[in-house]
């Protein structure tokens, strides 16, 4: 192997940068998270006024967001490829420059068709990020870090999903409402000369080029034979749908069953997001502390997500308590919970597969999360439409211990190839 090569055992980072260089590079990360998700909070916030517009039925709703999951789940697919061939600095300009267009189109859209189009030109850039943003980490940071940094920007997210109601509501009372997406797609094309000038430069030899078009392939092979893979796929296919639930269909959920307005909504409902964001850094946080206290990495993230699990039973009383205040309170802790499994579920990839395989193992597994995405709005729209909410609360008691059981083995197995290796070593 290639000394310079780094693997997920590896301690040294692939570049060998200042500590605040690291870390202002993630903190862009968490700017462009931010963006990511205020954008995709635009459309869910603004859903009423499209849907009178267009005459959108809930359902043709869920179709639009469905569009967006599959173009997300294509992408995710490709994406790692992309980025492992392309290299971080170059991949993640091209994904920010592209959704950052797509926020901007929607502002223009006359007809239902071309909002489906730009949603689905939306959903092609945005996994882009998250597929990029962990191979920077395992690139820029020693592994000690790797959990808190992908809580730090994972908590961009939540923050763009936290500010978007209120923003939104500002913007929407002072402008014409097609501004914000004018606004968002702007703020992505400004950060790109922020990234490209802080972000190192490799450039690759021709021999070099050569060879990682020739590893490209057999890595996605690898990957693909690996089991863990797919474990990983159908766990995000399972648990990312509460968290898209959240994202696109909360909000209408206070409007609709809850009887909301959006002043009402901006002043209570961003609490949710709130803590999420606090998820994003707890797993963070309780991670890095499990592991300096002597834990394993697969022993500290088989715990912390069983306790983030062992919180989503009480997602029903989010539908079953009358006052609206309680309601709100528990889906923040459901969404606590989720985002804290999120980030210790993407450390736990960074930790069980290679660098070379990390951007393709990654896309490949975010794939899952935008197929389950896709289905999982499909049956929202229907179950809204026929039933009602309540239902979707029920079924999200189960989602997480049951991905949590499919996961167990794999980090099971990488705990005990971790105690082979000392007591060889020792």
């Amino acid at each position: 192997m290639n000394p310079t090569e780094p693997t997920c055992t590896e301690d040294a980072p692939r570049f060998r940068l200042l500590p605040s260089r690291r870390w202002y590079l993630i903190a862009l990360i968490f700017l462009v998270a931010l963006i990511n998700y205020f954008d995709r909070q635009s459309l869910s916030v603004i859903a009423p006024r499209f849907q009178a517009l267009f005459h959108l039925s809930d359902e043709g709703y869920g179709h639009i967001v469905s569009l967006f999951l599959l173009a997300s789940a294509f992408s995710y697919a490709i994406a790692g490829v992309v980025t492992d061939w392309l290299g971080t600095r170059a991949s993640m300009a091209i994904f920010v420059g592209w959704w950052s267009a797509a926020e901007a189109a929607t502002a223009i859209v006359r007809t239902a068709g071309q909002l489906a189009v730009a949603r689905f030109c939306l959903g092609l850039g945005e996994p882009g990020l998250w597929v990029v943003a962990p191979k920077v980490v395992g690139e820029t940071l020693p592994k000690k870090d790797h959990s808190l940094a992908i809580g730090v920007y994972t908590l961009g997210s939540t923050v763009g999903a936290v500010i978007a109601l209120p923003a939104i509501a500002a913007i929407v009372a002072h402008l014409p409402w097609k501004t914000v997406f004018v606004i968002d797609g702007t703020a992505g094309l400004l950060w790109l000369p922020l990234w490209l000038s802080a972000y190192p430069s490799v450039r690759k030899s021709t021999s070099e080029s050569a060879r990682v078009r020739a590893v490209a392939q057999p890595s996605l092979r690898a990957v693909l034979a690996n089991a863990t893979t797919w474990r990983f796929m159908v766990a995000r296919g399972l648990t990312d749908p509460i968290w898209y639930f959240l994202l696109f269909w909360y909000p209408k959920y206070m409007f609709s069953a809850r009887h909301l307005t959006l002043a009402h909504l901006a002043r209570m409902g961003w609490l949710v997001y709130l803590f999420a964001g606090a998820g994003t850094l707890l797993g963070g946080f309780v991670s890095g502390r499990f592991i300096q206290g002597g834990l394993t990495p697969a022993q500290t993230y088989r715990r912390v997500m069983f306790c983030c699990a062992a919180l989503l039973p009480l997602s029903p009383l989010a539908a079953t308590l009358p006052n609206v205040m309680a309601s709100v309170l528990i889906a923040s802790v459901i969404a606590l919970a989720h985002m804290a499994w999120l980030v210790t579920l993407s450390a736990s990839i960074v930790h069980l597969f290679p660098s070379s395989q990390l951007g393709t193992a990654f896309g490949l597994i975010a794939a899952g999360s935008g197929f389950g995405g896709m289905v999982s709005m499909e049956i929202i729209g229907r179950v809204v439409m026929a039933h009602g909410y309540l239902p979707l609360f029920f079924a999200m008691m189960f989602l997480h211990p049951i991905a949590l059981a499919l996961l167990w083995s794999s980090l099971r197995e990488r705990d005990k190839k971790t105690l082979r290796n000392d007591h060889v070593s020792s």
